[in-house]
């Protein structure tokens, strides 16, 4: 017991701080650090460790991975983009048109995906219009964000709060429509009130393409890509097929391509992702085996704040998710999550909660990223002042959302 409740600690450490001491290790390196020491000093065997793997989690990220290969390599996403990019609105209206395509196609095709292919494109073609790209990017990465909460499939974390709590489909994404768009509305509110500020960028020559950044549209894999996605969302919607056999069938169909090599397509599959996701598995089994967890929310019931009521449930998503990020938090709280109110609550709470910092949601990383090697800075500060109040202003939405419905 002691060796399990030391390993899930420094685990739980290295998600906080994103790394450990001395050593060169992610969060991915960390959550399967753990899980190797964990079987390595006997705490579970190999077969103990397998079988705590969530498989139909696993094969449904990973399906639609295959699904958003096939969107970047068809070059959709940088099509989406430029066709956005070049109409003659205004700033506000711009925003607006941007946001809403990136919300709905973070519904369907994950946010962090989204982001990676249309966050370089969006800040090229801001540079080339010589208008300051800051805004719409930020509004890239909060539309990423709150849009990916509509449905069961936007986000690694609702994915796997969907497989696991067996969420319908459609009756979560009727639950989440509507704080969804009040939250998409005010997001783009708050970063419109901004833009007035903006100051405009000087016009620039557009950039070289890079390696993988603006895929040449093929109508053909755009449109195979698009038949397995809108197949997809019948049969979740419309049907009781296990969501991850039927992605893991449509991901098949896609391998099977006459042009896209395999090796392509499963190039741009989040290999690391899937580990962190195993390496937490194995953490997470082996603790809650010690009886520490369930101790722990009896101390919580006995103390008059039962983590399976709404208002602590709330608040644990909301810290939680910006102390060890959105997926290690959802893992921890998923024992709470007793109340048909749960599961809904979990995934709009904990994806919302990701505008808040930087590092709160991968999406945001990425977009920081991408908008650094154009050689746009976007610091932890800049980032607060629009993610801070889309946070406040989405989660309050979303609370209100629930005092009524619950």
């Amino acid at each position: 017991m002691t060796l399990v409740a030391v390993v899930f600690a420094i685990v739980y450490l290295g998600m906080i701080l994103g790394g450990l001491p001395f050593l060169q290790l992610d969060r991915t390196g960390i959550a399967l650090l753990g899980a190797i020491a964990l079987v390595a000093f006997g705490a579970l065997s190999p077969e103990e460790a397998a079988l705590s793997i969530h498989l139909p989690t696993l094969l449904l990220l990973f399906s639609f991975m295959v699904l958003s290969a096939q969107m970047r390599l068809g070059g959709f996403y940088t099509w989406v983009t430029l066709r956005i990019a070049g109409l003659r609105l205004s700033p506000p209206a711009l925003l607006a048109a941007t946001m809403a395509a990136v919300a709905a196609l973070s519904a369907v095709f994950s946010n962090d995906v989204v982001c990676l292919a249309i966050a370089p494109v969006l800040a090229d073609a801001c540079l080339r219009r010589g208008i300051d790209p800051v805004p719409y990017l930020l509004g890239l990465a909060c539309a990423a964000n709150i849009g990916s909460a509509a449905t069961l499939i936007g986000n690694p974390q609702n994915m796997l709060i969907g497989q696991v709590l067996a969420l319908p489909f459609a009756a979560y994404s009727l639950e989440a429509l509507v704080p969804v768009l009040l939250s998409l509305v005010l997001a783009w509110a708050i970063i419109a009130w901004q833009l007035r500020r903006s100051v405009p960028a000087p016009k620039q020559v557009a950039p070289e393409r890079r390696e993988g950044a603006c895929a040449t549209f093929d109508p053909w894999q755009t449109a195979k890509g698009l038949a397995v996605a809108a197949a997809l969302m019948m049969v979740f919607l419309f049907t009781s097929w296990p969501r991850e056999v039927a992605a893991l069938t449509g991901a098949g169909l896609l391998l099977m391509s006459r042009r896209l090599h395999s090796n392509k397509m499963l190039g741009l599959v989040d290999w690391e992702l899937l580990v962190l996701f195993i390496g937490l598995f194995v953490v997470n089994h082996a603790f809650e085996r010690t009886g520490l967890a369930g101790g722990a929310l009896a101390t919580l019931a006995d103390a008059g704040a039962p983590l399976a009521a709404p208002v602590p449930l709330f608040a644990a998503t909301f810290v939680l998710s910006n102390a060890v990020s959105n997926v290690p938090a959802v893992m921890l709280l998923l024992p709470a999550a007793t109340e048909p109110f749960s599961g809904p609550m979990l995934a709009l709470v904990s994806t919302l909660a990701g505008n808040l910092l930087i590092v709160g949601s991968i999406a945001n990383i990425i977009v920081v990223d991408a908008a650094r090697r154009r050689g746009v800075e976007i610091d932890w500060l800049r980032h607060a002042l629009t993610g801070v109040p889309v946070t406040l202003a989405s989660l309050a939405v979303a609370g209100a959302w629930f005092a009524m419905r619950i």
